[in-house]
């Protein structure tokens, strides 16, 4: 079997929807309401760097600093609670792991800060692939790549969506909904 790991809101605190508003001083709602509409897709996709990202953040282009959010959001990863533990139990028990996550090019920050690497690959990161999640030709790049049945392969996403896709691709989903519920199926599952 080879898993599949969404990262942001799976493995990884998501800062978008605490730190990245705080750092304006904003609501959530607020910083939604006034970003850019499609500079973070694109971003995602790798058809912006990150200058770009950053210059086009909020729709009227206001000025902040740059380099203080960036360090705002990296400050902000962290392993969500028991999640760390359970991919090093997977690697020892030899699990094959790849993510397969729709994120910039802000995956290496999480990297550097975090060391996901030693678990699994980083192969299919939306801004290498320039493929998202619920596309489903996402799903058939993964297919393609690992040249393995589908049915060998498990994704686990918090989104329900992706969960839906990867099904109707042939792909097995576990909805993430906290670390137990995970380690429970990956357990009857006999990957651990």
């Amino acid at each position: 079997m080879v898993l599949l790991w969404d990262v942001m809101g799976t493995l990884v605190h998501d800062p978008f929807f605490s730190e990245m508003p705080e750092f304006f001083g904003m609501s959530f709602d607020a910083m939604y309401a006034a970003k850019h509409p499609t500079a973070w897709v694109e971003f995602e996709v790798g058809r912006r760097t990150e200058s770009e990202f950053l210059h086009d953040f909020f729709a009227d282009r206001r000025d902040f600093d740059h380099r203080g959010f960036v360090d705002a959001v990296r400050t902000a990863y962290r392993w969500l609670p028991g999640m760390e533990e359970l991919l090093a139990d997977l690697r020892g028990a030899d699990v094959t792991m790849h993510a397969f996550s729709n994120y910039p090019v802000w995956y290496e920050l999480i990297e550097q800060r975090l060391g996901l690497s030693r678990f699994l690959d980083w192969t299919f990161v939306s801004c290498r692939t320039g493929l998202r999640k619920p596309d489903p030709a996402a799903y058939a790049r993964v297919l393609n790549e690992l040249a393995i049945p589908a049915e060998q392969i498990v994704l686990v996403d918090d989104r329900q969506t992706n969960c839906l896709v990867a099904r109707q691709s042939g792909i097995d989903a576990v909805r993430f909904e906290g670390f137990d519920s995970v380690r429970r199926y990956l357990t009857e599952s006999g990957m651990i």
